[in-house]
């Protein structure tokens, strides 16, 4: 396992490979995965290692708080594809580019600390937090409805008030219109919007059919996702 030397343009190739369905090195933030690798990379990759690029790009711009940066960093061989070599040895993390920076979070050898635990799971926390503050996408859907009566006779406006009397979460009525039918009857076409996770057409149906003093049937005339 690892990406072999990263200051070769074979280690490099690997880099860039691993990257090419990734953001970062581990999970979906930067961690000190990132930290680890970054320093043993002896400058930006060429243009045509474009992924690769593109991490160096971005981590770079970390570096300042690279120590507060969430996970323990780890020997760079514990990184990287499964099927390369480690050439990096057996030792510990790569070393740092600055000696005075303080790896709050310990080494692979070092037990975590107490204070190096609560950091971490203070900025985990955090970061769920932001996660599910993230507004949730609501699906919604068009219903176009063929509301029929019973015969010629019957209060289309009636039958129309008694739709609209159908309140629900997540169902919004919208246009109508009368549409003839044949032999002077006429049909109530009525579109609504609905939030498919709270409303859906057998509920309708069975709700506007209940009104049976004035509704013969109801048939669902078009059915888009918004």
């Amino acid at each position: 396992m690892g990406f072999g030397d990263l200051k070769t343009p074979a280690g490099l190739q690997h880099l860039n490979d691993f990257l090419a369905d990734k953001s970062y090195i581990e999970g979906y933030v930067p961690s000190q995965a990132d930290i680890a690798v970054f320093e043993a990379v002896s400058g930006p990759p060429p243009a045509e290692l474009y992924h690769a690029l593109r991490w160096y790009n971005h981590i770079k711009s970390y570096e300042k708080q690279k120590a507060s940066l969430p996970g323990i960093k780890k020997a760079l061989g514990k990184y990287g594809p499964a099927d390369v070599e480690d050439t990096t040895g057996s030792g510990g993390a790569t070393d740092s580019k600055d000696d005075d920076d303080i790896d709050l979070f310990g080494s692979d050898d070092e037990e975590e600390s107490e204070e190096a635990k609560r950091l971490r799971e203070e900025r985990l926390a955090q970061y769920e937090s932001k996660k599910s503050k993230k507004p949730a996408i609501v699906a919604k859907s068009s219903i176009l409805l063929d509301v029929k009566p019973w015969d010629d006779e019957t209060d289309m406006a009636k039958l129309e008030e008694c739709v609209r009397s159908i309140q629900a979460d997540g169902l919004v009525w919208g246009s109508s219109k009368l549409v003839p039918v044949g032999y002077g009857i006429k049909k109530l076409q009525i579109q609504c919007v609905v939030e498919d996770d709270k409303v859906g057409t057998d509920m309708l149906e069975e709700q506007i059919t209940a009104f049976e003093d004035y509704v013969q049937s109801m048939d669902v005339a078009a059915f888009n996702k918004i």
